[in-house]
């Protein structure tokens, strides 16, 4: 008996659930989400290489406006001073900015939108949280030498190994054109070594983003595996939310007693109680100068009918059998409602007799 408790607590605690859509936001609301940092690589690395193409001509002529501005205007200065070496360094600065600031904002836009792909709009300063835990050095110990560390270091000995290939690949398919550099004029030079760089640049990229992609169902295997909860988390997670049913039934119960009492304490102002005679009981109350219509106060089946008759008859309030009136009026008026059209001739009946034995008492 104990190991078969014991089997159940374990498969209880055992996670064999996929994560609920709560526990999904909650993990996202701490900022962890599904996502391969090699996919926002690629895709900025590939982004900076292809408008290095296009923007080519114009960095071209900033980059020697830059150079003759440098060893044209400044070179021949015959003293520095504090305002000079800052008005110089404003300038470069200007002349940099206008370089290298669209292959930047290229970059943080590829940056944004690698990120945004793969799990939308998010903010959040949960990550940023001081957390003592993750200076626990055995954790870290643990951290290294896991499986996940070691799928990273394949995978890193991977990205060099094919990266390094395609760019050796490169090269030696355009291998006269590096051995003739040193043939060549600087000018040549730099515009054949550009070339290539863009070159080995573009398919160092492709290779990457190929990588990044099977790297990125290697991530959402391993999120989902972390996400994973138990049937045990499911049942806390459900009574966290929801209430916790015993707690949840009390409640209810309480509140029906609540209005029990509430009703009970209507009946000794009713004007009459209807009956079936045993199993049916419906308490009236009539104002002619503040109602329309009487009033049902209080109702009830079997022991509550049986109540209802008890404090009726305790504070003098008459009570009149009518079985189908009572039935009819128990299933179609709620209590605090006015009596529906339909039952105005009966009601108005038993009203009548009512207040002909008042009168006679």
């Amino acid at each position: 008996m104990l190991l078969l408790q014991l089997d159940l607590q374990f498969f209880a605690g055992e996670k064999t659930e996929k994560a609920t859509p709560k526990k999904r936001q909650d993990s996202r609301k701490k900022g962890q989400v599904l996502k391969s940092q090699d996919i926002t690589s690629a895709i900025v690395m590939l982004s900076v290489f292809l408008a290095l193409i296009v923007v080519a001509t114009s960095a071209r002529e900033g980059v020697m406006s830059f150079f003759k501005q440098t060893f044209s205007k400044y070179m021949l200065v015959d003293s520095l001073s504090i305002k000079l070496v800052i008005k110089v360094y404003k300038e470069v600065l200007s002349e940099a900015a206008i370089v290298l600031l669209p292959i930047m904002i290229v970059a943080v836009v590829a940056g944004v939108l690698g990120n945004f792909l793969q799990f939308g709009l998010l903010f959040t300063t949960e990550p940023l949280k001081f957390d003592l835990t993750k200076l626990d050095p055995i954790k870290g110990m643990k951290r290294i030498f896991s499986l996940r560390s070691i799928i990273e270091l394949l995978k890193s000995v991977l990205k060099i190994s094919l990266i390094g290939a395609v760019t050796t690949a490169i090269l030696w398919m355009n291998i006269d054109d590096v051995l003739s550099l040193s043939f060549k004029s600087p000018w040549a030079t730099l515009v054949t070594i550009s070339k290539l760089t863009v070159l080995m640049g573009i398919a160092a990229s492709i290779v990457l983003l190929f990588i990044a992609v099977l790297d990125y169902f290697y991530q959402k295997f391993d999120y989902e595996k972390n996400l994973k909860m138990s049937k045990q988390d499911i049942k806390d997670e459900y009574k966290n939310s929801e209430g916790d049913p015993l707690i949840k039934s009390k409640i209810k119960q309480r509140q029906r007693e609540m209005a029990m009492r509430r009703m009970m304490q209507e009946v000794p102002q009713a004007d009459v109680v209807i009956t079936n005679p045993t199993h049916y009981a419906i308490a009236l109350k009539y104002d002619e100068e503040t109602m329309d219509a009487p009033k049902v106060v209080a109702k009830g089946t079997d022991f509550i009918a049986q109540k209802i008759k008890l404090i009726a008859k305790e504070n003098d309030v008459v009570m009149v059998e009518n079985r189908p009136l009572a039935r009819a009026m128990y299933d179609q008026v709620e209590i605090g409602q006015h009596i529906p059209d339909e039952f105005f001739k009966a009601v108005a009946e038993v009203l009548a007799y009512v207040y002909r034995i008042k009168r006679k008492i």
